[in-house]
């Protein structure tokens, strides 16, 4: 049972470059949207006229606006957590408003920083849904689910010292939810710009096999990815670890023929003298600096939060996070924000987690989906143990056409 901490994106606002390091820059996309209900093959390409759609801000959920009305979303479905055998009709399960349609966003965007020879992903932390993403007319991938993050690698498609165009198509089908799942582009959107050697998306995983009061063991592994055609030995991947005071503990740098190279992932183990433990009393998060050179230059720099604790489930006893027994005293949290709907926003994420803790909750487990990035850092921060939902649906359909 060890958590994963991805990369935080820490520092984006705007639509300009807001985070840079060497090698590295990372916009977000956030302003200059247009917004459209209509659906037309016409909307992916550069030359067409967006002015008179609905300017927005993205993250944006459209279906919130309403109106509401029980036709919006009528099912003929039996329920079987009632007790029901048979279909018949009901109304409100989603709230009510109209999130069954299509959407279509586009914006224009800059990219100074993208020359030849450089690197770009586009990351979208969730898209409600089966989203259709273009670049420039041309089309650069799809991904149906709603409520994790995917990317895709638009090296190909963007126009160096260029305005290029994004365009995305939504589409919600009707009786795909048991609950509200908002529409749109409902969660932040991240351009990246890396060297053509890089850490991609999601490119660390740290765990801690072995934590005590007096030391911990943490594991961090790498994923590189070298052009084509590279020697790994020109290359060394250096990573240093920082307490929870901003401090810095140790670092190691080796290079990548010499480590354990395998899968494209770089290995290397720290030893953690006399740690803070992460807990929901004491949310101490570590960080993990990771830097990539060629040589003697810096390629990528790469930051992973991370909390050293142990856990263990004994039969009979229970769960114990770091040698305590600890009963979980949670809820189960849907994404939405109530009437701020399903557009992801930080401030009420934490202050929904401030009012659970005040009622002294500890625990959350996210009914049924991936949550919002926003939402596992803040649980990271102010010490609330979180279980992410992959899925509502695994073997046996609950909506008709649910996921």
């Amino acid at each position: 049972m060890k958590r994963i901490y991805f990369a935080a994106l820490v520092g984006l606002f705007g639509c300009v470059s807001v985070l840079s390091a060497q090698g590295r820059s990372e916009l977000l996309l956030e302003k200059n949207w247009k917004f459209t209900r209509e659906d037309n093959n016409e909307f992916i390409k550069p030359a067409f006229d967006d002015s008179k759609w609905q300017s927005v801000t993205v993250p944006h959920d459209w279906a919130i606006y309403g109106p509401f009305s029980s036709q919006n979303d009528k099912q003929e479905v039996a329920i079987s957590q009632d007790g029901q055998k048979e279909a018949m009709e009901h109304a409100g399960r989603t709230g009510g408003l109209p999130f069954v349609g299509v959407g279509w966003y586009r914006t224009e965007f800059d990219v100074p920083q993208f020359q030849a020879g450089k690197r770009a992903t586009i990351l979208f932390d969730g898209a409600m849904s089966h989203a259709n993403v273009y670049i420039n007319g041309q089309k650069v991938g799809y991904w149906p689910y709603g409520y994790n993050s995917f990317h895709f690698d638009i090296t190909k498609y963007l126009k160096p010292g260029e305005k290029n165009t994004l365009a995305v198509r939504l589409e919600n089908l009707p009786e795909s939810s048991r609950w509200y799942p908002g529409a749109g582009l409902y969660r932040n959107v991240h351009l990246i710009v890396t060297e053509d050697a890089y850490i991609p998306v999601w490119g660390t995983y740290i765990t801690t096999p072995s934590v005590n009061e007096k030391f911990a063991k943490v594991n961090v592994l790498t994923k590189v990815v070298l052009p084509e055609g590279a020697d790994p030995a020109k290359y060394s991947v250096e990573t240093s670890v920082w307490n929870p005071n901003k401090q810095k503990l140790t670092a190691v740098r080796t290079s990548l023929a010499q480590m354990k190279y395998n899968n494209d992932q770089a290995e290397q183990e720290f030893v953690i003298q006399d740690p803070f433990l992460w807990s929901p009393e004491m949310p101490a998060l570590y960080s993990a600096e990771t830097r990539l050179y060629e040589g003697d230059k810096l390629k990528d720099v790469y930051t992973t939060p991370f909390g050293i604790r142990s856990i263990e489930i004994i039969p009979d006893k229970g769960f114990f996070l770091n040698g305590k027994r600890t009963v979980f005293k949670g809820v189960c949290n849907h994404h939405d924000l109530g009437p701020l709907g399903t557009a992801v926003n930080d401030a009420a994420i934490r202050r929904q987690i401030r009012i659970l803790k005040d009622m002294g909750c500890n625990a959350i487990r996210t009914s049924h989906n991936m949550p919002a990035p926003e939402l596992i850092r803040a649980c990271d921060e102010m010490g609330m143990m979180i279980m992410a939902e992959s899925f509502d649906e695994w073997n046996v359909a609950k909506c008709k056409n649910g996921y």
